[in-house]
């Protein structure tokens, strides 16, 4: 299971990501979990502006705020809701010139606007049937089960992370013979960050990387190191060097990050049980073998 991500010291934290997915990657949800757009006032209805007639509310704001988010990056937040404003004013006119000219009864129409039906209710049945259950008591529970029985320290922790349990037998009895842990991280392990850190994490709390990871390294004594430990990741060999006391995070400065993992966990059980039920054909095997794996992410 992911572990709660703080925003504390980034260099180690993104070296651990990328080998124990501390990380909120929601890879397999489409959407962020939703929540009230900044630019939208207390009443969606009312009206911002009118183009020919027609009104533009704070709801439509939204609706263009969640359509380009990628693009407004950049923008500052005192210009967000005129650059929204704008776009709703060019859609206006360009959707009215494209009815005048009969474009709704083309066949590329048509189809463009089942597949925008087919995003809009996907995104409706997320926010109705999977956000929701995301509420304060949700993130209460998780923070009380994750971090309220954690230990109060943490510690400097190796690891060598590898595919099978007999490559690391095989590099638990070459560490028991006296090999260099450094070398080994940077000749066998897939941690990609191995190579340049000789599988070296830093110091690591407990509620900050996986579960079974967590577990093996906080049961270490200082010098020791772990039999073979299995997570999604693979299979972890493990040495703790020394520990030190660490504060434990707060709820509010881990809210967000917990909300996120509960949608997160929340869309992928719903996803599952959606394709569970499926009937889905892919003739091509090569691409049916992509997909697969996309689908698993």
């Amino acid at each position: 299971m992911t572990r709660i991500k703080l925003p504390a010291r980034p260099a180690i934290y993104t070296k651990i990501a990328l080998v124990l997915g501390v990380c909120f990657g929601l890879a397999s949800a489409p959407l962020a979990l939703a929540q009230d757009s900044p630019v939208v006032a207390a009443d969606p209805n009312a009206v911002v502006a009118t183009v020919n007639g027609e009104a533009i509310t704070e709801a439509d704001l939204a609706y263009v705020q969640e359509d380009i988010a990628a693009q407004l990056q950049g923008v500052p937040p005192e210009q967000l809701r005129a650059v929204l404003l704008a776009q709703m004013i060019n859609l206006k006119l360009m959707s009215k010139a494209g009815l005048e000219a009969n474009l709704a009864d083309s066949d590329v129409f048509k189809k463009r606007v089942a597949y925008l039906t087919m995003r809009a209710l996907s995104r409706a049945y997320v926010q109705d049937k999977i956000a929701s259950m995301v509420d304060d008591a949700a993130i209460q529970a998780e923070y009380d089960r994750v971090i309220g029985s954690a230990p109060n320290e943490e510690v400097h922790a190796l690891h060598i992370l590898v595919t099978s349990e007999d490559d690391a037998k095989g590099i638990k009895a070459a560490l028991d013979a006296g090999g260099d842990f450094a070398a080994l991280a940077k000749d066998k392990s897939i941690d990609p960050s191995a190579k340049q850190n000789g599988g070296d994490l830093g110091f690591v709390p407990y509620w900050q990387v996986v579960k079974p990871f967590a577990d093996a390294a906080f049961a270490l004594k200082d010098g020791e190191t772990s039999a073979p430990v299995q997570s999604q990741f693979g299979w972890h060999v493990i040495r703790v060097t020394e520990r030190r006391p660490a504060t434990k995070p707060t709820l509010d400065e881990l809210r967000g990050q917990i909300a996120q993992q509960l949608y997160g966990e929340a869309y992928q059980k719903a996803f599952d049980a959606l394709r569970s039920a499926a009937t889905i054909a892919i003739p091509d095997a090569a691409l049916k073998a992509q997909v697969e794996q996309q689908l698993v992410q």
